[in-house]
Parts: structure tokens; C-alpha cells; sequence
């Protein structure tokens, strides 16, 4: 597989653990019940969990939750590790996760740590008084760390948390709602996510397990009745899964993986036997059959250009379900299992507005800077305002921009997390590298734009990709790597939103299934 295609599973990984991170729920939620979710919280005992990570009927991974108390602290340390079928072959990822909190559940310090193909990513955060959060971000072995500070408006919790503090607040009960204000470090920006408690019901879960020599796997014995409730946030906001009393996960299904609750020996023994037998098998052995027209990488890392211009395209999709994405609306038709999508016509191209003054930029939550995002950087906004001249047309200072991008960036492998800023200064990366730089520069310069992500299709085959749309009479397409404006109707949008959402493309991986009804 090319190298693309393993930074690609790499990154999607990271994208999810970061943006797990990312929900912090602030003072209101707890303001009503502080002092006995305070109280309550001392009734938080150690103990430690495990679970299978399934992909439909395939145990892929494995994952654990611990908790350790003292008289002033609780921690809470998640681990996780999954072999992820991208393009073929097996590719793994890990991720540690440990969290600080007072023994009131205030947030003092946690740490992520993950280990996929492109090398390992760290982020830390530290709570100052329940006003300021330090984020440290670092990509790469001898990466320099990203830093910000974000203002706080109170105690604050990572999403992880959100179903211990359910659980200790009272005892749950079905249509029951929570409406917890939330903050994503993804996008910097709050929103309102809604809780509900949807069901009741009895699971049964082993205790134990002893070894069952004639099938050579371990086996769970002693099983036991737990009650658990159904929770689930708004889409988008990672919180869900069936909890139990304790405020421990039974079972959770997120980004097309399923977490099963299992006892230690079943959870991990037999997958790291089922592991090894596979890697002893070889090579071969480990390669997965998959739908060659769909591929993981992008196209630059396969050394393909897009050279199409079609205005038409219609395929029929499959294999998932496609609840979440953003498959229908502007450019796109969805109907039944046909995705249609039509390109622009020049024609249609508004020309009549204007930039975005200063005065008007907090009306627009696509003009803001996001983590990765400088918009506001003197670098950024020195160079945006290089290539607007003295145009203040929106589609003019569009079209410049999109071009210098295309023209200024070397097409090239990059690995990692891509900061505009960065790539400013490197000039080299693949699509994602081009539609960071591209957005920051047009919010610079006054202009609403957005990330799409989904698939391109490129010499008969689907290819990762990343592009972004600018806000015109409507949103239209542009891409910035393939020099095209309007991108053309070869981009196929899946989702759209920054690292965040480009998470649910998980999703798709070996399961999309794709075929052409129509070009032109």
C-alpha cells in the first residue's frame, strides 16, 4: 500500500481520539448539581473493565478503562489498540488515555497518546482554575508542540467522563434529557449538545473465564445481570453507548467499530492469539479482500492527477449505512442509492458579492480560526491580503487564491496533521495540506469557506479526498490541489467539517461499495 494510505489510517485514528477530546462540557451542566455530584462522586470505586473492538463480526482490537482513586484524586487511564484494514493490509493503532480529576470530578490534567504508521502524536492539557485550558499538541518522535490556551467558563469534563457524571448524578432513568453546553477544540466553538436516556434493559456479562483446551480460546464463566441505560448525545457529539450503574460502558458502537464488555482473558487472549497466528501466517495471510475501485490513499500518494472534467456524475453506493454524512443538498442528489452530483456551470458563478469586512466576520462560523486553522496569524493575513490586491470582489479573490495554492505547493506525501501555517512555510503536501492552506487563506481575506471530505474519482477508481467549498450565491466547490474552480463532478462529498467530523469516514473503510451509472 502506499505510504498515503498508511498516513491516511494513521490520521483517522488520531482524528478520533483528538476529536474525542475535543467535548468539554462547561459549568452550566453542573452548576444545578454540584454539591451532590461532588458528594456523590466519592462513591467512585477502582476497578477496571475490558473490552472486544469489533468490526461487524471481527474482533479487530482490543480496549481497557481503569479507574484509581485516592482520598484527593481520581484517574481514570483508557486504553485501546486495533488492527484497522485499510487498502488491503492490516495496519495497527494505539491510544493511551489518562485523565486527573479531583475527587469533586473537576478536570486537573490529561494525556493522549497514540502509536499508528505515521509516527506518534501527544496531547496534554492542564486545567487552571477552572477558567483556562493549556492544550500541547506534538506530531512525530521530534515534533515541535502546537500550544493554545482557551478560556473556560468552569469545572469541565472530556466526553469519556460525561457517563460516569450521568450515572453519579442520580439514578438514571429512560426519558430523562441532559442538555450539556459543549466545547470542541476542532472547530473553537461551543455548541448545545442534548442527552437523552433512551432505554432500559439487562445485559449479562461474565465475571471470569477459564481456558477451554479442545477449542484452545478462553471463555467467559460466572455470568452476572447488569442493568444498564442507553444514552446518546446529538450527532456529532461521540457520546452514546449503553452504561451501567457505575457509569462504565456495557457496550458502545462508534465510527462503524463496536466496543463489547468481556472479561480480561476473553477480551485480549484470544485476540492477541488470533494476532500472532495471522502474523505468523505471513504477509499474505494478512491481506484483506477488499473492493479495489474504492481506495483508502489519496491520489497524490498513488501518483495519480485528476485530468477529468465531468459535469454529471451518478453512482450507485452501498455496504453502509449512510446515516450522518452529508451525501445530499447543493451540488449533490441523493435519492434511494444514487448519488448524483452536478458541477457548476461557470454561468451560474455569483459575481455580485462582496468580501466579508472585519465588522460582519463574527456573523460566520466559517470565517473563524480553528486549530490548524491561523487564520488570524500575520503570516496568513498578510498573504491573503497579498493576493485580494485591491479587489474586494468574492469570486475574483477566490479564484486567485485557488490558483496560487495549486501553483505554490509542491504535490507530495505528507504525513501528519496539517497546520495552513505550516504549510505555508513547507510549500508541499497532499490534498488535505492544500485545503488547509486554501481555507485559511480565504477566511483571511473575508470569504466563508468550508472542508469537504470524501472520495474523488480518478482514472476509474476512488481515491480519499479533501477540498473545500466557498460561500458564493451558494457553496460551491473548488479544489485547490488539482488546480480546478469549480472542482469538477468527480468530488463525491461525504462530510464536511473540520478533523472532527472527518472522523466518520472510518466508516466507509472496507465496507463502501461503489458503482458507476454515469459520466459525462
Amino acid at each position: 500500500m502506499k505510504p498515503g494510505g498508511r498516513a491516511l489510517a494513521g490520521i483517522a485514528i488520531v482524528m478520533a481520539w483528538v476529536g474525542g477530546l475535543g467535548m468539554l462540557v462547561r459549568r452550566e451542566f453542573f452548576r444545578p448539581h454540584i454539591d451532590r455530584l461532588a458528594e456523590a462522586a466519592l462513591r467512585v470505586q477502582p476497578g477496571a473493565v475490558f473490552y472486544a473492538v469489533m468490526q461487524g463480526d471481527k474482533q479487530v482490537g482490543f480496549a481497557s478503562s481503569t479507574i484509581d482513586t485516592s482520598f484527593t484524586m481520581i484517574e481514570q487511564r483508557d486504553y485501546l489498540v486495533a488492527d484497522i484494514p485499510v487498502g488491503g493490509a492490516i495496519h495497527r493503532a494505539t491510544s493511551r488515555t489518562n485523565v486527573m480529576l479531583t475527587r469533586s470530578l473537576r478536570l486537573r490534567t490529561f494525556e493522549v497518546a497514540v502509536e499508528a504508521d505515521f509516527g506518534p502524536l501527544r496531547v496534554q492539557g492542564e486545567v487552571f482554575g477552572d477558567s483556562v485550558l493549556r492544550l500541547d499538541l506534538r506530531v512525530g518522535a521530534d515534533g515541535t508542540p502546537d500550544t493554545a490556551s482557551l478560556r473556560l467558563d468552569g469545572p469541565i469534563l472530556l466526553p469519556n467522563l460525561v457517563p460516569l457524571a450521568v450515572a453519579l448524578d442520580e439514578r438514571p432513568s429512560v426519558g430523562r434529557t441532559y442538555v450539556l453546553p459543549v466545547f470542541s477544540p476542532t472547530s473553537t466553538a461551543a455548541m448545545d449538545v442534548r442527552v437523552e436516556i433512551r432505554a432500559e434493559s439487562l445485559f449479562v456479562v461474565n465475571d471470569s473465564s477459564v481456558f477451554d483446551s479442545t477449542s484452545g480460546r478462553w471463555v467467559g464463566v460466572l455470568p452476572d445481570t447488569v442493568r444498564g441505560w442507553q444514552i446518546a448525545g446529538d450527532s456529532g457529539s461521540g457520546i452514546g453507548g449503553w452504561v451501567d450503574a457505575q457509569g462504565r460502558l456495557l457496550a458502545t458502537t462508534q465510527m462503524g467499530f463496536e466496543l463489547r464488555r468481556l472479561p480480561y482473558e476473553v477480551a485480549f487472549e484470544n485476540w492477541r492469539r488470533d494476532a500472532e497466528a495471522v502474523a505468523t501466517a505471513g504477509p499474505r495471510a494478512a491481506r484483506l479482500p477488499v473492493n479495489r475501485d474504492v481506495l483508502e490513499t489519496t491520489a497524490i500518494a498513488a501518483n495519480k492527477r485528476l485530468t477529468s472534467n465531468f459535469a454529471r456524475l451518478r453512482v450507485l453506493v452501498g455496504g453502509v449505512s449512510f446515516k450522518g454524512f452529508e451525501l445530499h443538498g447543493g451540488r449533490q442528489r441523493f435519492v434511494g442509492d444514487t448519488l448524483s452530483v452536478f458541477r457548476e456551470p461557470s454561468s451560474q458563478l455569483d459575481v455580485r458579492h462582496e468580501v466579508i469586512d472585519s465588522t460582519r466576520r463574527r456573523q460566520f462560523p466559517e470565517l473563524r480560526a480553528e486549530p490548524f486553522l491561523e487564520v488570524d496569524h500575520p503570516e496568513i493575513v498578510a498573504l491573503a491580503h497579498r493576493l485580494a490586491g485591491e479587489s474586494s470582489n468574492r469570486l475574483a479573490v477566490a479564484q486567485r487564491i485557488n490558483k496560487w495554492v495549486h501553483d505554490s505547493l509542491r504535490k507530495d506525501i505528507a504525513i501528519g496533521i496539517p497546520s495552513a501555517l505550516q504549510v505555508l512555510h513547507t510549500r508541499r503536501g497532499d490534498c488535505n495540506e492544500h485545503t488547509q492552506l486554501f481555507v485559511a487563506l480565504a477566511r483571511a481575506a473575508g470569504i466563508p469557506t468550508r472542508i469537504a471530505t470524501g472520495l474523488a474519482y480518478v482514472d476509474g477508481k476512488f481515491y480519499y479526498h479533501a477540498w473545500p467549498e466557498v460561500l458564493l450565491r451558494g457553496w460551491v466547490a473548488v479544489d485547490p490541489t488539482f488546480g480546478q474552480f469549480p472542482a469538477d463532478a468527480a468530488h463525491l462529498r461525504f462530510v464536511l467539517g473540520g478533523l472532527g467530523r472527518q472522523t466518520e469516514l472510518l466508516r466507509l473503510i472496507g465496507r463502501l461499495t461503489i458503482d458507476v451509472l454515469e459520466t459525462r
